[in-house]
């Protein structure tokens, strides 16, 4: 194969495709209810951390599900940006308790993830690379609050939370994201996505 193949070839298979747009709006829409909710219950955590507030970090990894998720099935540059900002477009139009800033949110946190899959050229996927984005995607939750919903804080909280931030991503939005994806994978309802082969994939 001629180098002029090899690239027409490497084009196409990041193209996206019709199915790949409607599984990734579907996907989004659905963890868009899931952050709407998962909002509502933030009051219960922000009275449970009150002596701590930084502590409340360990519960974000839930606003970050939709960029790795999103990354893993589709498998094409942007999807993990994509995800992540319309479920956040999701919760806000839900009524967030957050209000519009979601949406920003969403933004800045589907660029952490869509890093993790970029650094490795959207050729690789593993547990490692979930857990990678996941965290990657808390750690820009953690900066855009220092300057937002954290600004008052001690630079020492801040550093708390981002890095709580990110333990949780990579928990929660990384392994659950990973697992949830490798086992769609083994019912066959991942035949016409790139991730059709995820149950089979190396681990590492």
């Amino acid at each position: 194969m001629t180098n002029t193949e090899t690239t027409v070839v490497k084009k196409k298979t990041r193209e996206w495709r019709v199915v790949d747009i409607v599984v990734a709006s579907v996907v989004s829409v659905a963890v868009g209810v899931i952050f709407w909710a998962w909002s509502a219950g933030y009051a219960g955590i922000a009275v449970i951390t009150a002596a701590f507030p930084p502590l409340g970090g360990l519960y974000g990894g839930g606003w970050l599900i939709a960029g790795v998720i999103g990354g893993l099935l589709i498998r094409k540059p942007g999807a993990a940006l994509y995800c992540e900002l319309l479920a956040a477009v999701v919760e806000a139009l839900l009524g967030s308790a957050f209000g519009l800033t979601v949406i920003l949110s969403g933004l800045i946190q589907g660029v952490g993830a869509e890093l993790a899959f970029a650094l490795f050229g959207y050729r690789k996927f593993t547990l490692s690379v979930a857990v990678l984005a996941g965290a990657l995607a808390g750690v820009a939750m953690g900066i855009h609050a220092s300057f937002s919903s954290n600004a008052e804080w001690a630079f020492g909280w801040k550093i708390v939370y981002l890095i709580l931030g990110a333990v949780s991503g990579a928990v929660i939005a990384g392994l659950l994201s990973w697992l949830a994806v490798r086992g769609l994978g083994r019912t066959g309802a991942l035949s016409n996505l790139a991730a059709r082969r995820a149950a089979t994939e190396s681990v590492f």
